[in-house]
């Protein structure tokens, strides 16, 4: 069944449930207190088994674009130190994650404070759970803090749970931001909590906007009222009618540009991520739609008045009071009930958000709707699809693995990767290269649904089988991928494979496996060698020290001899723990693999050659002996000659000095 089993409109029933729950009640009261504090300051609690970091919303004002340098996007990366590693590593093809460079100059300022480091950390020793939240630009900055935790958490399994919640918070970064949030499955950990006429939320902060008196009037009455709700008077607003229509003309070109930019369109527009709470008096909806999301705060922009813009942004305490006490209305405005819990569930998320009263908006917001609803398969059923399709392509597998036995039987004793970079024209490696493709193809088929938010969120780790099949393709198959890479010459245009030509899906199946939890009994140690080489990179190590070792042979680089001298001894000890370990398969220890020619190259030129680095090596170690002259060389060739490479390993310097 292609169809999902339920086409109700869930918008309405998400936005209530969020509504019902404490989390916006505590998230809005400790948002209030950090405001209340003053510009910069931040608010720690623990509630029961969960951690609330809170930011102000009054922050200094380069944060929003009063100083021309900080109205640009800048890259994610600049932030330096890897914070964001997983979000900006870029592909070959994809944009640069962009942000505001002035939120990111506000992360950075919170990142550095050693008080806020060490009260997260305690959080994260003492709970299970993380909400971090603000108001306004506080809410800005506290998405980069969750970026920055989450990325922080990835490295540790099972990772706590992380909930961003902004109020009110305008865009922090770009469709590329978007993307690479998707793409680690980090979506459901953001909410924007969205009034349906606050502008804030609606803008960029750009600085054909920021550097108006108009916004500086505005910012200036938000934050005296947001420090001092009791004291607010509109009387000290200096803005005129024809001052908040402007505003209000403004944020709407705004949105509307993004419209109809649409979907892809990259460049340096701002884009949202995560949910969209849309609430109102009547009540509220959620989407997660991006493009939904766009044009839902378009719409509902249009149904507000200019004086609309000034209290709105002030209204959020007031909302999240009236929706954790409202409850679930299923009535209908006007006209006879509908015909389909579909058309039902459209006029319940239409009337929550309060455009039933004018017909045109209601028509366009329930059209906006229906685009947000997810068009075909479920997640679970793409997952079941995926398996059906495996199975039907495990062939292909089998024969690779037919493959890999017939090369380690074989009387050349090459394994199997050697002879597959050197195939000719062969029926049979033609054969494989092409089981090679098609595996390739459905890995990375699975790759952009997870992109696609297509599969279930918890996909890689709640389904035993994609864990084992993918870690077996690893394993089997990016041997091959290293082998063609140097076979076509790859490495001489782009550079090695590790750093310059590894694909992303290895990567990306290389974290399901490290996420993955395996117990291991002490001393449990391997009695025989592995099925399969368990570093699959091993053979593009093995291609960089052939290179080191020619270099060497060749002398093309003689100041760098010691350096390249060390690597290679760094391989070799890495390679003879493999061994000893037994994480290697047969093919790596065959009599002729380019491994056990690597090795022998390599032991012949440390016993027959070390004399003529002597200069160089005594110049890298830390023992210093003083010895005349006539004394020295004779020694030294009698422990060449009959020590050969375990002379390298005392760490002595000689000086040679004239008798």
């Amino acid at each position: 069944m292609d169809a999902e089993a339920s086409s109700f409109e869930t918008s309405e029933m998400l936005g209530t449930f969020l509504s019902s729950t404490p989390l916006l009640k505590e998230a809005w009261r400790v948002c209030s207190t950090a405001t209340a504090m003053g510009c910069g300051a931040f608010v720690v609690e623990q509630v029961g088994g969960v951690g609330y970091v809170a930011f102000s919303g009054v922050q200094e004002m380069p944060v929003l674009g009063w100083d021309p340098n900080c109205t640009i996007l800048a890259p994610l990366d600049a932030a330096g130190h890897g914070l964001f590693a997983p979000l900006t590593r870029c592909y070959e093809g994809e944009e640069p994650v962009m942000v505001h460079s002035g939120v990111l100059h506000r992360f950075l300022h919170y990142h550095l404070r050693n008080d806020l480091q060490s009260q997260i950390h305690s959080l994260l020793a003492e709970t299970k759970s993380i909400v971090i939240t603000g108001h306004s630009i506080g809410g800005s900055v506290a998405f980069l803090i969750a970026l920055w935790l989450l990325s922080y958490l990835k490295s540790i399994f099972p990772p706590q749970s992380v909930l961003c919640i902004g109020f009110g918070s305008p865009f922090i970064g770009s469709e590329s931001l978007s993307r690479a949030i998707l793409r680690e499955r980090w979506g459901g950990s953001f909410c924007n909590v969205v009034s349906t006429h606050d502008i804030m939320p609606r803008l960029s902060l750009e600085q054909s906007l920021v550097l108006t008196p108009l916004w500086q009037a505005l910012i200036r009455f938000w934050y005296t009222s947001m420090i001092s709700p009791t004291s607010m008077n509109f009387a000290n607003l200096q803005l005129t009618e024809e001052g908040k229509a402007w505003l209000l003309s403004f944020a709407a070109a705004n949105m509307e540009r993004l419209v109809q930019a649409g979907e892809g369109s990259g460049g340096r527009l701002f884009w949202p991520f995560g949910s969209y709470l849309f609430c109102s008096y009547e009540g509220t909806i959620c989407l997660d739609n991006a493009v939904s999301v766009n044009k839902m705060m378009h719409l509902l922009l249009r149904t507000g008045s200019r004086n609309c813009i000034v209290e709105e942004h002030l209204k959020y305490g007031q909302y999240v009071e009236r929706l954790t006490h409202q409850s679930l209305k299923r009535s209908f405005m006007e006209g006879d009930p509908p015909e389909s819990s579909y058309e039902a569930s459209l006029s319940m998320a239409s009337n929550s958000i309060g455009t039933y009263q004018q017909v045109s908006i209601a028509l366009m917001a329930k059209d906006c709707l229906k685009m947000a609803r997810r068009i075909g398969p479920s997640p679970d059923q793409n997952a079941v699809k995926l398996a059906i399709r495996l199975s039907k392509i495990a062939p292909y597998r089998v024969e690779i693995e037919w493959y890999k036995a017939c090369c380690d039987k074989s009387a050349e004793q090459r394994g199997y990767y050697d002879p597959f970079k050197q195939r000719g024209i062969s029926k049979r490696e033609s054969h494989i290269n092409m089981n090679r493709i098609m595996l390739a193809a459905f890995w990375d088929d699975v790759i952009s649904m997870m992109d696609r938010n297509e599969l279930p969120l918890n996909f890689h780790r709640s389904l035993e089988w994609v864990i084992e099949e993918s870690q077996l393709y690893k394993l089997l198959v990016e041997p091959l991928d290293i082998a063609e890479y140097y076979r076509s010459g790859m490495h001489r245009k782009k550079g090695h494979y590790i750093s310059n030509g590894r694909e992303r899906r290895y990567e990306i199946l290389d974290q399901w496996w490290t996420e993955r939890v395996v117990t291991e009994k002490l001393g449990n140690r391997r009695t025989r060698y592995a099925n399969l080489t368990q570093d699959t990179c091993f053979w593009a190590r093995v291609e960089e020290a052939n290179e080191w070792l020619d270099k060497i042979r060749r002398k093309s680089d003689p100041n760098n001899l010691a350096f390249l001298r060390d690597r290679l001894n760094e391989f070799e000890a890495y390679a003879m723990k493999l061994v000893e370990g037994k994480e290697v398969s047969a093919d790596v220890l065959a009599k002729n693999s380019s491994f056990s020619s690597w090795l022998e190259e390599w032991t012949a030129l440390n016993r027959t050659g070390l004399t003529q680095l002597i200069p160089s090596w005594f110049t890298q170690r830390s023992i210093r002996f003083l010895v005349p002259c006539w004394f020295t060389w004779g020694p030294i060739r009698f422990l060449v000659k009959y020590l050969g490479i375990g002379l390298q390993r005392f760490d002595f310097r000689f000086h040679v000095e004239p008798v």
